[in-house]
Formats: C-alpha cells, structure tokens, sequence
C-alpha cells in the first residue's frame, strides 16, 4: 500500500468516528446546540423523560427561529437515535433512575465547536513562550543525563532568583499586556474544557471492560480466578498505559493534595481578578474557569462511581453464580435441540405444533405442610393423683352456682310471665325481674335457648341484662332485645300443653 493510500485509510478511520459523523452530518448544528443548552459544561447526568421534554421544547423553539435542517420525530424517537449514533448514553445513577449522558465522542465535539467559536490568535507570544516553557520543563524532568538536568535546574533557579531581586529592589513591574492576556485565558479555557470528555473516555473504557469481563465468565473457557486477575491487570493498565487513565491519575493526585487544590484555587482567583479580565471574559467563562475545582471532582466522581459499579457488579456475579445450575441448563437445551432436530426430520416443512409459552401446573390435592416429627408421639406426663383429703368440700348448691343454665326455672318463669295480666314486654324485662339465683350470666343464654324454641325473632335493637354472680357481684351485658308476645294484640302465646310438651320433650 503506497503511503497515500495508507493516509487516505487513516483519514477515512477518523472520519468513521462517532465525533466526526456527529460534526459532518448536515444537523450537527442544531444537535450539538441542543447538547450544550441541555447538558452544558458539567455533562451532569439528565433524567430520560425530562431529556425527551427538552428536546421536543428546542425543537419547536429552532423551528420557529426558521431553521429547516432539525430532527423529526418525539423527543424520545430524537434521543433514541442519538443513543444509534453513539453520542448519548443511558444508564441507572445511585438511586435507581434511568439518566442521559453525553459520550466521550460528543463532549469532543463539543470542544472542537467551542475552539472553533472562540475569537484567538494563530500566532501570539503568550503561546511562543507557552511551548518553550513546556518543552524546558519537560526536558528538565526527562532528561537522561544527570549534569545536563542539574545545569537546566541551575539556570531556573538563577533565572527566578535574578527577577526576585529585581522585584524586591523596586523595578519597574511589566504588565501583560491585552493579547496576552486573551491569550492566556484562550488557551486556559481550551486545556479545561477537554477535561470532561478525558473523564468520558474513563467511564467508557472501564464498561468496556465490564462487558468484556462478564462475557469471559459467560463463556466458562477460562477459570473464574484467571478472568478476576485479568481484570485487575486491565484495570492497573488503564490507569497507567492510556493517557486518559495518567489524567485521571494525575487529577485523583492533586486533589489528595491538600496544598495543590489550595494553590489553584488561589491561582484562578487572582487571574479572575486581573485588571484586565473583567473586559476580556464573559460570564461563562468567569464561572468556567472559578467552577474548575468542581468540575474536576465531579469528573473523579463519575469515574470511581463508574469503576465501584464494575466491580459490584464482578462481585455479585462471582457470588451469585452457580457453575452446576448453568450446567444443567445447557444440557436440557441441548436435549431440546436434539428433539427439534429429531421432529424436524420426520415432519413435513410446513408442520406445526403447538407448544404452551409455559409448562403446565402440577395439580395437587394436598401438599403436606409438616413431617414427621418422633418428638409429636412422647405422651404427655402422667397425671398425680391428688390427696382426696386436700379436695374443698362443695355443697350442693354451691356446685349449682357454678353450672349451666336452669332451663327448668327458665321456663316456669316465662310461662309465668306469659299468663300474667301485665306481661313483661321483653326478654331483658323479665331477667331483670327475676331473683338473683336466676339471674347469673349464664341464665342469659337459658332465656335466649328458650327463645329460639319458640321462634321469636330479635330485633335490630340491644338491651341491658343486669346479672348477678354467685359470689355477688354484678356486671350488665348487652343481647338483641326479644318481645315477648301479647296476647291482646293477637299474637300467638304458647298454651300450657305446648309448655308442658316442650317441657317434657326437654
């Protein structure tokens, strides 16, 4: 392959990245506004149904603007082909939550529309003296040779020296001068903006490698142990052989520096309060440049978020995974397969059959719920027979007391009651008119048994049963209320040889 034709592969590899076929197609501009209106410096994570309301709101704001070249369809429709494109991400964030992200691929492109948008010089002395300074401090920490590093070191210091005294002697300060200036905050913008996609390109590569690792397990060609140590190693290397991985190291280094995060902070803010920086930045960029703290611990966040829920995710696997069940599992598919296989070759091509999605329900009449238990058959302790002598001596009446109700007494009374010339109105009525040995709470269930063999009915209403215990206390308790029949309103009334039979059928 002659080189043109070499070049002319790697160009065409470039131009097949998702950044580029993001800047190339004919809505890049309305796409990638939307991305920075949306998402903005920060690339903070966006709930999907939110996403969706704010694509279809810029939409129809870009429509009315009149621009002609903007995406159909919903909100969701424009974001599902953005996730195609590979410029926007779906994911769960800590609580849950399906969010949007921007990829590594957008955020570049971002950043290139941004440089490009920025108002810079091509050629200044702030940048000349940018790259020397660069390729002095990079010689002086790489350089080989001992002497040849010790004479660099000697003239920085002598160097620095020289102009502190001059300072301290009272000469003239030189002042940046505008372009400087401008330029300095060109090039400082430019270096912070591209740390949010360096960050990206982490998250990314630590899913690719959860992909791939839950694939090897998937896979069950390699021992579980030979996989988990594989990952490490790809882990380690990310961070040491990718120079995304070395800025993110380079960045989880300084801000466990205390004295670092400190002097930058105290280094912006002096810039930001230059004379000169007030008419050379806007208000985005003032917030750009004092929220770089910020944006780089979110970036770190992000990342080690990213690389916990790898290895969560590891660990679960490894713990919930069982070898022998997955086994089985492939065996009965295999069996299914052969028997496809098998019907498949003693049918005609346009056979069916009907096959339930699920497997019938065995039906069983009894499951048992407990087994046998050897300790359910110990008899029971044997009972001592008690001393006869030690046993309380009861009269009769006292063993009557304490016994059910007196249905025979019941029932003279309610016949009684039933003859008189003022008949009590109610059930509750008459109790209340009987004596005290009559009156127990149990005598309330004798009067209700008679009741029903009578067939009287209760009404919707209670009434009170006052009661009176053997011992003498008293206690009122409440039971439908039951009329008593009237004989002069022609209601039936039970004769006396109805009584008498009931009686002795008792």
């Amino acid at each position: 392959m002659s080189d043109i034709a070499g070049e002319l592969a790697r160009v065409e590899g470039a131009f097949a990245q998702p950044t580029l076929t993001l800047l190339h197609q004919r809505q890049a501009p309305v796409v990638i506004t939307i991305f920075r209106a949306a998402f903005g410096r920060n690339n903070k994570p966006i709930p999907t149904a939110r996403l969706h309301a704010q694509v279809e709101e810029h939409l129809a704001q870009i429509r009315q603007a009149g621009e002609t070249e903007v995406p159909s369809g919903t909100g969701r429709d424009v974001c599902q082909r953005w996730m195609r494109g590979q410029w926007l991400v779906r994911s769960l964030d800590e609580q849950g939550n399906e969010v949007y992200t921007l990829t590594s691929h957008a955020q570049q492109a971002l950043e290139l529309v941004k440089n490009l948008a920025r108002d810079r010089a091509t050629l200044s002395e702030h940048r000349i003296a940018t790259i020397l300074g660069t390729v002095r401090r990079f010689n002086a920490e790489a350089n080989p040779d001992r002497g040849a590093r010790v004479s660099l070191l000697n003239e920085e210091i002598a160097r620095l020296t020289l102009e502190r005294d001059r300072l301290v002697e009272g000469a003239d300060m030189v002042s940046a001068t505008e372009d400087y200036m401008l330029e300095g905050f060109t090039e400082l913008l430019s270096l912070i903006s591209a740390l949010p996609s360096d960050f990206a390109r982490v998250e990314e590569r630590f899913g690719t490698i959860r992909a791939e690792i839950l694939a090897a397990f998937r896979a069950e060609d390699r021992p579980a142990g030979e996989v988990i140590d594989e990952y490490l190693a790809r882990a380690d290397a990310l961070m040491t052989a990718t120079h995304e991985g070395r800025a993110f190291e380079g960045a989880f280094a300084l801000l466990r520096d205390d004295a670092l995060v400190t002097q930058l902070r105290e280094d912006l803010t002096a810039l930001l309060e230059h004379p000169l920086a007030g008419g050379l930045l806007s208000d985005a960029e003032r917030a750009e440049l004092r929220g770089t703290v910020r944006l780089v611990r979110d970036g770190l966040d992000r990342v080690l978020a990213q690389r916990s829920r790898v290895t969560a995710t590891l660990k679960e696997y490894i713990v919930s995974h069982d070898a022998a069940r997955d086994r089985e599992l492939e065996q009965v598919l295999r069996q299914v397969e052969s028997e496809l296989t098998t019907w498949v070759a003693e049918t005609g091509p346009r056979a069916t059959h009907g096959v339930p999605l699920l497997p019938l329900r065995p039906g069983v009449d009894h499951l048992r719920e407990r087994f046998y238990d050897p300790a359910d058959d110990v008899l029971p302790d044997r009972i001592a027979a008690g001393d006869p002598h030690d046993a309380p001596e009861l009269s009769l009446a006292e063993l009557m007391a304490q016994g059910g109700p007196q249905l025979a007494s019941l029932r003279g009374r309610l016949r009684d009651a039933l003859d008189a010339l003022v008949p009590a109105g109610s059930l509750g009525e008459l109790f209340d008119g009987l004596e005290p040995s009559l009156r127990r709470p149990v005598e309330i269930f004798g009067l209700l048994h008679l009741a029903a063999d009578h067939e009287w009915t209760a009404q919707a209403v209670a009434e009170a049963f006052s009661t009176v215990r053997p011992d003498g206390t008293r206690r009122v308790f409440s039971a439908p209320r039951i009329a008593l029949p009237d004989p002069d309103l022609g209601e039936p009334t039970p004769t006396r040889p109805d009584l008498d039979r009931q009686e002795a059928t008792s």
